[in-house]
């Protein structure tokens, strides 16, 4: 073959490939944004977390973890010094141990009011019951006293008797007419203005009535003491509670990443004291509108680690439009418009032996 010939089919073998990679590369496409959608790079990222003190300050007395130290949920972190705290609670402890006594104290009062309210009363009836006999017998007296002044006035009138002994008759009856109205005056008080129906235990007797109502007034009082008491339990919670937050565990388990007061500082309440690293890793990647659509919250998706090329997967959490920033522009040779992105942020398994950092690739091909 002469070397015109062996030449010129070169430079035709190498027009035709050139024709066919044009086209292939006018339906495919190779600039940055093709190359971009089928490949997405991505680092792991672990949620981090800061801890404090909810609502407690004090002094740091036990600064229990140091950087880079792994903790399991509920692990001591830090505690403050309870002491004004204690204290405290024993001052709340005794005032509430003094109210049950008070209101203890109170109630063996009131119930010894009305024992002796009742005995008061039954006691009140049965003078009634005597007064009322006296007052029985004051006006028999009277009766035998008018009848025997009756009889003398007749004797004396018929000469019978002497004056004399109409005078002692009627002294005796006028003796007996100033008993009756004794013995009734006697009962009078006694009743306390009560109407006498001759049925003593129905009696309804003012003072024995208004010595109960004393009494029972101190149901108020026992009241009053059980509603400080209510208080002060409230006040002590309060600061069981507060006592509880003085010692600071770690709410989940993770990496210490910094401690950011060191024992023998003064803490403030909610002021951040470390900063956990937890064990929820997530990385996210951006997709253009063809490949959202066609993704869906709680899909699994599989990504592979770069240094060692291990299969990962992960559970994508949350899909929604990306910022402006990571729009896809008017770069492309074709130039197409401005294409939305939409962020895609994944969670990868828990069990996955993977480090917070790497880099991974999640392959749309």
């Amino acid at each position: 073959m002469q070397p015109n010939q062996k030449a010129a089919r070169v430079g035709i073998f190498f027009i035709v490939l050139l024709i066919v990679s044009g086209i292939v590369l006018m339906y495919r496409g190779n600039d940055a944004v093709i190359l971009a959608t089928e490949k997405k790079d991505a680092i792991l990222t672990a949620e981090q977390i800061k801890l404090s003190f909810d609502s407690v300050g004090g002094r740091m007395i036990n600064e229990a973890v140091k950087e880079g130290q792994e903790v399991n949920a509920g692990d001591l972190i830090m505690a403050l010094d309870p002491t004004d705290t204690d204290l405290s609670i024993e001052k709340l402890t005794a005032q509430i141990a003094q109210l049950d006594a008070q209101i203890k104290s109170t109630t063996g009062t009131m119930g010894v009011g009305l024992f002796r309210a009742d005995n008061d009363e039954q006691q009140s009836f049965r003078q009634i019951d005597s007064q009322r006999a006296a007052v029985n017998s004051a006006q028999a007296t009277l009766r035998n006293s008018e009848i025997n002044y009756n009889r003398t006035l007749n004797l004396v009138n018929e000469g019978a008797v002497a004056q004399s002994q109409l005078d002692d008759a009627t002294m005796a009856l006028n003796v007996a007419r100033a008993n009756v109205e004794t013995q009734q005056q006697l009962l009078e008080r006694l009743l306390a203005g009560v109407s006498d129906n001759g049925y003593t235990d129905s009696l309804n007797l003012p003072t024995i009535a208004q010595e109960r109502a004393e009494i029972q007034n101190m149901e108020n009082d026992i009241a009053a003491l059980n509603q400080q008491k209510k208080a002060l339990e409230v006040q002590l919670k309060e600061l069981q509670v507060a006592k509880s937050r003085l010692t600071l565990h770690a709410p989940e388990s993770g990496k210490i990443l910094s401690v950011l007061l060191k024992q023998g500082e003064m803490v403030s309440p909610n002021v951040p004291v470390v900063l956990l690293e937890t064990k929820r890793i997530y990385y996210d990647i951006y997709v253009s509108e063809e490949q959202a659509v066609k993704l869906h919250e709680g899909d699994e998706v599989t990504c592979t680690t770069v240094a060692d090329d291990k299969k990962v997967k992960g559970t994508i959490r949350l899909l929604t439009q990306a910022p402006g920033f990571a729009d896809l522009k008017q770069s492309r040779e074709k130039s197409q418009a401005d294409l939305t992105s939409f962020q895609v942020r994944i969670y990868i398994d828990p069990s996955s032996d993977v480090l917070a950092g790497q880099t991974v690739t999640v392959d749309f091909n």
